[in-house]
């Protein structure tokens, strides 16, 4: 058989490698759901399995246990940036940014066109829909980073509980427990962060 033929039938036809493309462009809840079902399993038999607890307080001991430690809340501001820093990153070269933007583009007309046309039902409820079945394509490709940082985090919250139980549940600033405060500083270190590095 001849090299022309060969390539024929291995070619695949356009709109198959179109399919293709726009799937993977969109990504898939399955490694989501895995992963999600990995961290609860990890989270339930934490005590049980002394392996992993003994492995994650061995590395986070000296190092995240030493900065906590050493000053409580500059300490654990310091963690928040690196795991921010981190998150960050990873939300923006494990997604399809430029996907994501032209998605969000889309919701903002979207919004704008239904503020246009508030008092046409028909065509109000048309862009809703529109709007709808945006949404779990952006839910989708937004929290593929969930991927790879689902289970770290997972680990490293179980290594928080036990550092803090153990210290007897310190207060941070303004009176927060270190849930609370880790959360509230996360939020802003990640706000500054996607603004810096321009992530959706």
């Amino acid at each position: 058989m001849s090299d022309d033929k060969k390539e024929m039938i291995n070619e695949k036809p356009s709109h198959m490698l179109d399919k293709e493309k726009k799937s993977a462009k969109e990504g898939s809840f399955a490694p989501l759901f895995l992963i999600m079902f990995a961290s609860l399993i990890i989270a339930f038999y934490w005590d049980k399995i002394s392996f992993i607890k003994n492995s994650i307080h061995f590395i986070f001991d000296p190092t995240a246990g030493s900065l906590l430690a050493w000053n409580l809340n500059l300490g654990m501001l310091i963690i928040v940036l690196i795991i921010s820093v981190i998150t960050t990153l990873v939300q923006k070269y494990a997604t399809d940014q430029g996907t994501l933007k032209e998605l969000k583009k889309e919701q903002k007309e979207i919004q704008k066109q239904m503020k246009e046309f508030k008092n046409h039902p028909e065509k109000l409820m048309e862009l809703q829909k529109k709007q709808f079945a945006l949404m779990p394509k952006q839910m989708k490709l937004s929290m593929r980073g969930i991927i790879y940082t689902g289970i770290p985090f997972i680990l490293f919250f179980r290594w928080f509980n036990d550092f803090f139980i153990s210290t007897g549940n310190p207060k941070f600033w303004l009176g927060f427990s270190w849930f609370w405060f880790y959360l509230i500083s996360a939020m802003i270190f990640g706000s500054i962060l996607r603004k810096k590095f321009d992530v959706v």
